[in-house]
């Protein structure tokens, strides 16, 4: 049995795509008779992350290499740029083991939203992180051609999935006006204020919370504000929505988009990487960079079609593009034996 060692910053009970993307992934490793160990936050002594204190990150990373040396894993992939991902990039490089990479957010992106820092400075140490990986992994194919132009290489790509068992349509039933849904985190980077400032007929939902959730709470507090929603009262929000709203400008996907059109809702969003992907113009829904003219043309929209295009997208196909670009370690003693007596 194949020993695979995934090492993240992001895992339950934070709620978010990363999170998503790896526990869904794991079960079909498991199933294809791959035995799992997740290096995460939890077992570590940890701190909040400052203006985003639902995650936490590890104050004492260096307790990992015992961690790796006790598994000697067949296979190591980083998913996360966190204290996490950079202590394990140090510790792999060092010994020379190889190992894998994941992108699943536009990190430059969201620390220049935050504090303004340059996108050449986010990525040239997106290539600094990224460069010693033998593979990356990113979502899309517009994902894929934005990080090569910033130099980035050893790009693969991977995509989403979503569980069409889980995620069903139901009838929507007769209404005064449109219900409009945005599932995800409240945070400045998902740009949901531009949704919420639409002047449109309609209620605006938003499933989930985050850091600015209380300053947008109260400058639109005609909206409905659920806080998260898990298992099945999730499926029911998306499944009672006429349109999915995705303002984020920033998302390298988006798998919410596909849990949506699962449940039939088709999605309105902006013409950037992650919803050019997943949406088809017309289809599953609408682009625009007027996001009213996108909800507008999303309303009227096939739900049937919507449904149609999520079950073509499924996590087993997800899963084996993990499989198949998996890199191989060839453990020796001297490296474990310095690894499990090593005490910072």
């Amino acid at each position: 049995m194949k020993k695979f060692l995934l090492i993240t910053d992001a895992w339950a009970p934070q709620t978010n795509g990363v999170v998503t993307t790896w526990t869904t992934v794991l079960g079909h490793l498991e199933a294809a008779g791959y035995e799992i160990k997740v290096i995460h936050a939890g077992l570590f002594k940890t701190f909040p992350l400052p203006s985003y204190p639902e995650i936490e990150l590890a104050r004492n990373p260096w307790i990992m290499k015992r961690m790796i040396a006790e598994y000697a894993p067949d296979h190591v992939h980083v998913a996360t740029e966190g204290s996490l991902g950079l202590y394990a990039r140090r510790l792999l490089v060092k010994h020379n083991v190889p190992f894998t990479t994941s992108l699943h957010t536009k990190f430059p992106e969201y620390v220049q939203e935050r504090v303004k820092l340059p996108l050449s400075v986010g990525y040239k140490f997106m290539r600094w992180f990224h460069g010693p990986a033998v593979r990356t992994l990113c979502t899309t194919a517009s994902h894929k051609a934005e990080l090569e132009s910033w130099g980035l290489d050893n790009l693969v790509v991977w995509s989403r999935g979503v569980d069409i068992e889980k995620f069903q349509p139901r009838p929507l039933g007769e209404r005064d006006r449109p219900r409009l849904v945005y599932v995800g985190r409240v945070a400045v980077e998902k740009n949901i204020e531009s949704f919420l400032a639409l002047e449109i007929d309609a209620d605006k939902v938003i499933v989930g919370d985050g850091p600015q959730r209380a300053e947008l709470e109260k400058k639109y507090p005609d909206a409905h504000w659920l806080g998260y929603r898990r298992g099945q009262p999730l499926v029911d929000e998306y499944a009672a929505a006429d349109v999915f709203v995705f303002p984020s400008l920033t998302d390298t996907f988006g798998l919410v988009m596909l849990e949506a059109n699962a449940c039939g809702t088709p999605v309105a969003a902006f013409p950037v990487t992650g919803p050019i992907d997943v949406v088809v113009e017309g289809v599953n829904g609408c682009l625009h960079d007027d996001l009213e003219t996108a909800v507008d043309g999303a309303l009227k929209l096939s739900r049937e079609a919507c449904r149609d295009h999520a079950e073509n997208n499924t996590w087993a196909i997800v899963a084996q593009r993990l499989m198949d670009n998996l890199v191989s370690v060839s453990w020796s003693d001297p490296v474990l034996t310095r690894l499990g007596n090593a005490r910072t």
